[in-house]
């Protein structure tokens, strides 16, 4: 697949590089430079006493406080008759101070587990997490559908953000906002009460969700940056500059991309990738980077958080723990990192090569 873009030499590399950079140096270290442009992405300026603390940050304009580390809905939270292991992973978390959750009505398939096993602990913690969940539906009338049971399932009477799910192409963007579309669904649904903000999410490419938030002024992003985000389709080139300046807030996805970026995958045998959605493009060879790396890279740009699915409630403390212990990188280590990831970026941005109408 081509990605129809300018032949890149070293130099175009470095000054892209460099372009963006100057805007993470900036957020990384709390400089005026972000004071000016998003107030909302700084980390709280209150030094942590210990490292058993979560730190957090402003989720964009909400006027929220969020964990630097969330919780995603996938890994073992979408897996079918998973309770046992899901739930405990899901009241883990919060025990350790994770404060945000995020699931889809597309998680875990048509029975939705993702959803169920969340609602099991909302039912009895609501007041612990800020709950964000999704709609891929397209229409008014898909979303409002997708959001009652949402309520239903995740046991609650409201959600904190609802997102339109995966937007990628510009005919996502204008089905979303014709006339009967699911934008309407997404205000309705905001004007009675049963949510309280309205965001968007995507992973394939930036145009569309360039578009959208030109569109309306949504109150966060939730977008894939990791190491190789640089060398394919870049989200930090123009996308998460704009989100900053929107004072957004911006939620970070992808980070180990489904652990193709980390140096302790082991890779399926390539029969078996080529039997799922993600053989599109084929992961031959482990990742190059620890998952220090990888969460400390997403965390070094202006972010209000990341979410990463768990498998076991011991990667989910190991996760924890790393986000506790969080300090930024600077330029030339981000630098350095995305050089490091370059060799296998393909196949830690897969999710951005496969064809779509």
């Amino acid at each position: 697949m081509s990605e129809n873009k300018p032949e890149r030499t070293p130099n175009t590399d470095r000054r892209t590089f460099l372009k963006a950079g100057g805007m993470m140096t900036a957020a990384v270290l709390g400089s005026g430079a972000l004071s000016e442009l998003a107030e909302g992405q700084k980390v709280s300026s209150t030094r942590l006493a210990t490292s058993s603390t979560m730190p957090t940050r402003n989720l964009g304009k909400t006027g929220r406080k969020v964990g630097i580390f969330s919780l995603g809905g996938q890994a073992s939270l979408e897996r079918a008759n998973n309770e046992a292991v899901a739930v405990p992973i899901i009241e883990r978390a919060l025990d350790l101070g994770v404060n945000y959750i995020d699931t889809s009505s597309i998680y875990g398939g048509p029975e939705r587990w993702s959803e169920q096993y969340v609602g099991k602990v909302m039912k009895h913690r609501r007041s612990d997490a800020f709950l964000a969940t999704k709609t891929k539906e397209r229409t008014r009338e898909g979303s409002m559908r997708m959001i009652e049971t949402s309520l239903k399932l995740l046991q609650t009477d409201h959600v904190d953000l609802w997102q339109l799910h995966d937007i990628g192409t510009i005919t996502d963007v204008n089905e979303i906002f014709a006339k009967g579309g699911a934008m309407e669904a997404l205000l309705e649904a905001r004007d009675q009460k049963i949510v309280r903000y309205l965001g968007i999410t995507g992973h394939y490419r930036p145009d569309a969700l360039i578009e959208a938030i030109h569109r309306y002024p949504f109150d966060t992003i939730l977008m894939a940056v990791n190491a190789a985000d640089p060398h394919h389709y870049s989200f930090s080139d123009q996308l998460l500059p704009l989100a900053v300046e929107k004072q957004m807030g911006i939620i970070g996805m992808k980070v180990p991309a489904r652990g193709r970026l980390l140096s302790t995958w082991t890779p399926p045998p390539i029969e078996q990738q080529k039997h799922s959605w993600e053989g599109m493009v084929l992961a031959p060879r482990p990742g190059t980077l620890d998952m220090r790396q990888a969460m400390y890279y997403s965390l070094s740009l202006p972010v209000s958080t990341v979410i990463i699915g768990c498998d076991t409630v011991a990667q989910l403390e190991q996760n924890v723990e790393l986000a506790r212990e969080f300090t930024p990188f600077n330029q030339k280590q981000m630098a350095m990192l995305s050089a490091k990831a370059e060799p296998v970026s393909k196949q830690s941005l897969f999710f951005r090569f496969y064809e779509r109408a």
